[in-house]
Parts: C-alpha cells; structure tokens; sequence
C-alpha cells in the first residue's frame, strides 16, 4: 500500500524524541500565522546548503493539512546570480519588489550595499530575521547584531569579532536566539535553526515531525537549543 507524505508525517509524530526536546514550543513562541512568508536574501557567492538547508525544512513543515511556509528569493536584481560549486539561481524579486516578508534567511554571502540597506529596513518588520554561516557578517553590517549575542562559522570566529568588537560572539554552539535575531554556525547548522523556528512558529512535533520526514536524524538542532539558552527557554 502506497502512504501519502501527509500520512507518513502523521504517523511520525508518535515517534518523535520528545522526552529531549519537551512537549511544548519554547516560551517565545511566535505569532500563529496561516502563511509565512521566507525571504532568502541572496548575493554573489551565495553558499549553497547555507540556503538550501533552511529553505528544504521550510518547504516540509505541515501543520495540520497546511503548508504553512511561502518561500522566495530576493538579491539587488533579478539577474542569475552565481552560488558557490557554480550553481546559477535567479531571484524570485528585485529588492523594491519583494513581499513583506516575516521571516528573512541570510546565507553567508559577498556583501552588497543594496542588499544590507533592505535587510536592516525589511528586519524591522520581520518576526525574526536569521543568518546562516557568515551571513552573520550581513547582519552585522546592517547594524542588527547591536546589543545582541551572534555566533558564525567556526573559521570566521576570530575575523568576526576583530569586525564586531562590541557584539558578543558565542563560539562552539549551534545557533544564538535572540527572539527577533538568530545567527547559526556553519552551513548544515541552518537546518537545525530553521527547525527551531519552526517550533517557535508552530511547536515541538511539527518540528521533530519535519525532522523526521527530512531524515535528519541527528539530535543537534536539539541540543544546540540547550547550548545557546534564548533568554525565554526553559530547560527540560
């Protein structure tokens, strides 16, 4: 007998780790929506799976029957952009034509002026904005990473806080939650982050169960929610 996604992700709820992540969403739970809009902001040299990684786990979150998460590109133009292994991608919308979006995804990127001037504006709007690798260094030029805790690739922690003497730069963790901006460690920790902000948006089962149907079976994203204690969690 074949089964549907939907029946798979259904039926994985029962066998989802709650005892390590808790049945409840974390204390800073974000506003239940029906569509979430994802802008992705990209630029030359975009790396891939620091995109790729995000946008596969919005794209799988079902809550109830719904696909809750709208996912688009944005980048200075709507011209092919060149990604890191050569990959070309052309962005969904120029920056002043881009949706209001409620979530924005910064890979680790060449900066742009264009692009950092959007990102600091559009950020004031967003439910969270969140950097992948050293995407970290986008939001920091934006001026975002003021009065907050950010973490980066491991091989940028030293160049990181040489740019940002005044953030503090939390080294060996899996991702920073500050509530309205989150920063991620390298590459494959953006899905772990994109998982944490699915719980945040909905709660623990629809994020183990997204888990579950990406066959991420690694209990990082877990256990990096424990190491960067957001100011509302609570631990287990």
């Amino acid at each position: 007998m074949l089964v549907t996604r939907r029946e798979l992700m259904t039926r994985s709820l029962a066998m989802t780790s709650l005892a390590l992540f808790g049945s409840q969403a974390s204390g800073g739970s974000l506003p239940r929506r029906e569509h979430i809009k994802v802008a992705f902001l990209l630029g030359e040299g975009t790396n891939v799976i620091d995109m790729a990684g995000p946008w596969e786990t919005f794209q799988d979150v079902m809550a109830g029957d719904d696909m809750p998460f709208e996912l688009y590109t944005v980048a200075p133009t709507t011209d092919l952009i060149t990604m890191t292994g050569g990959l070309k991608v052309k962005p969904s919308y120029a920056l002043d034509e881009a949706p209001a979006p409620q979530v924005i995804v910064v890979p680790a990127q060449r900066s742009a002026k264009p692009s950092l001037a959007w990102l600091k504006k559009t950020s004031e709007q967003t439910d969270v904005t969140m950097s992948v690798c050293t995407g970290a260094f986008q939001l920091g030029r934006a001026g975002l990473l003021k009065g907050v805790t950010a973490t980066t690739h491991h091989e940028y922690w030293d160049s990181f806080a040489q740019e940002f003497p005044d953030v503090e730069l939390r080294r060996g963790v899996r991702f920073v939650d500050n509530g309205h901006i989150a920063t991620a460690g390298g590459l494959t920790s953006g899905i772990d982050m994109a998982l944490h902000i699915v719980a945040r948006y909905f709660d623990a089962e629809t994020a183990a169960r997204t888990a579950r149907y990406m066959e991420h079976n690694s209990d990082a994203w877990r256990e990096g929610l424990r190491a960067s204690r957001p100011a509302y969690w609570t631990p287990l």
